[in-house]
């Protein structure tokens, strides 16, 4: 708590007193969406979810949430982690939190959420696979979470574009190429005979060209759920996201998805984008689209303004930035900066370093609760989630945070540590 009133210390009055007069206008921004689709096989599916209520102090605040779940071996897994997702993640979050704790809780949560989601899908003994690209909108903060090959992407009002998921195709990523191996997987191209490898790199046993999911239990427990989570402010400016299947990003890049729908509302935009994907290469799988605007609220009518200055970049037809109101040098330092911040960002497919008790809010999450499943475990029977680490040495077990006895075999099969099991040894080709 020290750190707040030390910042209270170093703001003016006025400016406290300005931000809590326009906190309505400052701290919610308005978001719209639109989405658009050219289905092939059915398999992908999404959550939008604009005004998700929460309750703080005496009052409540709103977020929003926007899902893209990319099935493939059917759709069983992306409809079960639509309708899952978000109330797994918001059980990992300790309830009575302030904005500032619920937004950092934010990250380690969505890693708890979609493991639990997979190891409850898991129980169902269902084959098919999903990527999953899950946004979550607090005020002007974005988080983002993200399995597969699904991206979101951003356009700051300043015109910079901001990747904010990551690629888990074998073909691009070395790095879970080697983990994948390490846990006991192979990775190469399919063998179409006499020697000739064709197509991309995929995983075997099971052919996925993905290394992470939530599903794939047919192909074995190091096609990981543990999510790519990135989180970022907009400056009050705001920006737009786009969110896409791969059908749009095997035809489009960033730029050429952004460009297409410059000036659009949300609706059309994400039917040109869809539209622009199937001219590039056709419908040759699900093309999915979500486009999200995040944008200052408008005044209502009032005298002209002073000229306000041009936008930078490219967005301004859609996002014009407010002149600072404030006439005192003092208070001017404190406006927001016209840049997007990167608060948050970890890729690691392992748990101990994705729930470790250096995280910096451990201290609000119960001792004696799995840290995935949010179930209660007895003192004597939590296993730390760094057991068996290399660098335990210097970490003392029972500070936990710990896990209960099934997550923790998911745990040890994600990381190699035991077979998968017998209910992917009759699976694979």
């Amino acid at each position: 708590m020290s750190t707040k009133s030390e910042h209270h210390h170093t703001v003016p009055l006025s400016v406290l007193l300005k931000r809590e007069l326009a906190n309505e206008k400052i701290e919610n921004p308005d978001i719209i969406h639109g989405q658009a689709s050219q289905s092939k096989k059915g398999e992908d599916f999404t959550l939008l979810k604009s005004e998700c209520q929460r309750a703080i102090g005496d009052g409540v605040t709103t977020f929003s949430v926007y899902g893209l779940f990319d099935g493939h071996n059917g759709s069983a897994a992306a409809i079960y982690t639509k309708e899952n997702l978000l109330k797994n993640v918001l059980n990992a979050i300790p309830s009575d939190l302030n904005r500032d704790e619920w937004i950092a809780a934010l990250p380690r949560a969505l890693v708890a959420g979609f493991v639990k989601t997979d190891k409850d899908f898991q129980e169902k003994a269902q084959t098919s696979g999903t990527t999953v690209t899950f946004v979550i909108i607090e005020g002007w903060v974005v988080t983002v979470a993200s399995v597969g090959d699904s991206r979101c992407i951003l356009e700051s009002a300043e015109g910079d574009i901001y990747y904010l998921s990551a690629d888990h195709r074998l073909e691009c990523n070395e790095e879970e190429r080697d983990r994948i191996t390490a846990s006991g997987g192979e990775v190469g191209r399919l063998n179409a005979g006499g020697g000739a490898e064709i197509g991309p790199l995929r995983c075997w046993p099971g052919g996925l060209c993905l290394s992470r999911s939530i599903g794939d239990m047919d192909v074995g427990e190091f096609i990981v759920p543990v999510p790519y989570v990135k989180q970022v402010k907009l400056s009050t400016a705001g920006g737009r996201l786009v969110i896409s299947s791969d059908g749009v990003w095997d035809a489009l890049s960033a730029e050429t998805a952004l460009d297409c729908c410059r000036g659009m509302p949300v609706e059309a935009a994400a039917a040109q984008i869809v539209k622009e994907s199937l001219s590039a290469k056709g419908l040759r799988d699900d093309t999915t689209c979500i486009v999200v605007d995040i944008l200052p609220q408008e005044k209502p009518p009032a005298p002209l303004p002073p000229p306000k200055k041009q936008v930078k970049g490219v967005l301004k037809s859609m996002f014009r930035r407010k002149t600072p109101e404030s006439s005192s040098n003092n208070e001017k330092q404190y406006v927001e900066p016209d840049v997007v911040e990167e608060m948050f960002e970890e890729g690691s497919a392992m748990l101990s370093e994705r729930l470790d008790t250096k995280y910096p809010l451990c201290n609000m999450f119960k001792l004696f609760m799995c840290a995935v499943c949010q179930v209660e475990v007895k003192p004597e029977e939590g296993i730390s989630i760094h057991a068996g680490s290399s660098n335990s040495v210097k970490l003392r077990p029972w500070d936990g945070p710990f896990l209960c006895s099934s997550c923790q075999e998911k745990k040890e099969a994600m990381e190699g540590k035991r077979p998968s099991g017998d209910r992917h040894g009759s699976d694979s080709d």
